[in-house]
């Protein structure tokens, strides 16, 4: 009981002592009950199985308020499939068990079993969930959850009335087909998605489907609208989660006002289309200042990779004009496709809201470098980390740390660098051997971390660009470059000022990017690309922080591997 307070547990009692102040202390416990089961759905009009909750894809829109708790009571209804459901955005401070990461807090949930998730929405903002188990996300189990601040906080900016953009890529194959092609020998690439998804909806050029069903006219792939009253200010809260596409957004004729970046307040600027990358979240506020005679597109491009994917559109819909008249103008073709120096100029333009600023600690106790690679381990095409491909166990790390259970995990700890000075990050490796291993990364608790994402090129001669997402905490941007990190000279200009904290950033093609955050989150986190192809492949790590401090964990989540006996 004399030992200080960790940095979480005083922003837990900085929580609660606002909420008195705003009368918070009536925050609600909000239950919903899914069921998880594959459907028939058509989408982009093409009919094919997709893992739906309640029959539907994507699934409800969890709306709360800040404090408030969310119970979601998941029953298992895929009958041969295993399933977990991350929250993403949500740092489970506390409730480290509830992340929904198979093999890392939990063991997943078995066909006809229910698993309940019960969390504190500790922060308002945009967040995200889905399926974090296998390839599942990419096969339809995703959704948006939507904070709103207490009643009485007046957040930096105003609006009329709100819309949910969650933006998603879609292919035809099951997700089966694409795991056993990305683990075979020699490799089979899930190849670019057949559409894109806007809300759920797109549409597919029925004339090029060589096999299936393909409806056109099927009402599940209509296109989504959005109306808009002339002279209002609409908050768009879109949220990506494609499983491989990076993405372009923009609303024919209007400017979007960027003030928000995965719940933190962004020092307001205007652009004329924004970029998205997978598991991150933007809201942005759009005048209908337009002709209001006419109805406009909002258009979706893939970007860093070249779009073998047409552009998904969604109808900006002016009242009092019919809601399905479509604009008589193409929709928007978006940017070049491998503009990256536009999409890092957004990057350097994403900073906190001065009202709203996070001063980072001002140096760190460890620096992590972390080199990604393309690699082949025995005859496998595989991703890797410091030459490391990541493996998750069969026994979660949650269970086997705090359950002392030994040989359950690799116990040599992971590499913190690589050679970074005699490394040629412009070359495909040269050695192209990587070992595969589910050691993780043990962080002394409270200490301050800097991780460095370092690109380089991969086998096949090219450099994309990979969304990170750390599970368990926000952190802060403190800066990108294009080229090899330099430790010794590099980190004398980060940010240190007015940083953006985010929980997902891109690490841009041959570039890097360096961030920050404090190990005051007792459990164990996942931090991995947000590509779901790379991840499957091994582009990840996992750190565990005060394992000791986590209280007792619920029955529920063991039974797998060596947990059975607990």
């Amino acid at each position: 009981m004399g030992s200080a307070l960790s940095p979480a547990t005083k922003v837990l009692f900085l929580f609660l002592a606002i909420f008195a102040t705003v009368g918070f202390v009536q925050a609600k416990v909000r239950h919903h009950r899914w069921e998880i089961s594959y459907q028939f759905k058509s989408p982009d009009c093409f009919k094919k199985l997709a893992v739906t909750i309640n029959g539907e894809t994507p699934g409800p829109t969890i709306i709360a308020q800040q404090g408030d708790t969310i119970v979601v009571e998941v029953k298992n209804g895929l009958l041969t499939e295993n399933t977990a459901i991350h929250w993403h955005g949500i740092r489970q401070i506390g409730t480290p068990w509830s992340d929904g990461t198979e093999g890392v807090t939990q063991c997943p949930i078995l066909p006809g079993e229910t698993f309940t998730y019960r969390f504190v929405v500790d922060r308002p903002g945009t967040y995200l969930y889905h399926a974090h188990y296998g390839m599942q996300r990419s096969a339809g189990l995703n959704g948006m959850i939507r904070v709103t601040v207490p009643d009485g906080v007046v957040e930096p900016f105003t609006y009329n009335r709100e819309y949910s953009i969650l933006l998603n890529d879609w292919w035809h194959k099951s997700s089966y087909e694409e795991a056993t092609g990305l683990a075979s020998i020699p490799l089979t690439w899930v190849g670019e998605p057949q559409s894109l998804l806007i809300n759920g909806r797109g549409k597919f050029n029925c004339s090029l489907a060589t096999s299936g069903v393909c409806n056109a006219t099927n009402p599940e792939c209509s296109s989504e609208v959005f109306t808009v009253v002339p002279g209002k200010t609409y908050r768009l809260r879109i949220g990506s989660l494609t499983s491989l596409s990076a993405l372009n957004f923009e609303i024919e004729g209007h400017e979007l006002t960027v003030v928000e970046a995965d719940g933190h307040y962004v020092d307001p600027f205007v652009v004329k289309n924004i970029y998205i990358y997978s598991g991150e979240t933007y809201s942005v506020l759009l005048t209908a200042n337009q002709d209001p005679s006419r109805n406009y597109w909002a258009a979706v491009n893939v970007v860093a990779r070249e779009p073998g994917t047409p552009t998904a559109t969604a109808v900006l819909n002016y009242y009092p004009n019919h809601p399905r008249k479509l604009p008589t103008t193409l929709p928007p073709a978006g940017p070049m496709w491998n503009d990256t120096m536009d999409r890092f100029q957004q990057s350097i333009a994403t900073r906190s809201h001065p009202k709203y600023i996070e001063i980072p600690p001002p140096t760190s106790d460890r620096s992590i470098i972390l080199l990604n690679t393309q690699n082949k381990v025995d005859g496998r095409t595989r991703w890797s980390v410091n030459n490391v491909s990541f493996d998750l166990p069969q026994t979660p790390y949650l269970v086997a740390l705090k359950q002392r259970l030994r040989n359950v995990f690799d116990q040599m700890p992971p590499p913190d660098t690589y050679d970074y000075k005699s490394y040629d990050i412009g070359v495909p490796p040269k050695n192209p051997n990587a070992t595969r291993s589910n050691s993780i990364y043990r962080l002394e608790f409270n200490s301050t971390v800097d991780i460095i994402l370092q690109n380089a090129m991969a086998l096949n001669n090219k450099s994309e660009a990979h969304p990170w997402h750390l599970h368990g905490h926000d952190f802060w941007v403190l800066g990108y470059g294009i080229g090899k990190f330099d430790p010794e000279l590099h980190p004398k200009g980060y940010n240190l000022k007015d940083p953006i904290m985010k929980n997902t950033v891109v690490m841009h093609p041959l570039g890097w990017t360096a961030l920050r955050f404090r190990a005051d989150n007792p459990g164990v986190w996942a931090f991995h690309c947000h590509i779901e192809p790379h991840f499957f492949m091994g582009m990840g790590i996992a750190f565990e922080e005060g394992v000791d401090k986590v209280g007792r964990l619920p029955d529920s989540i063991m039974g797998c591997g060596s947990s059975k006996r607990h």
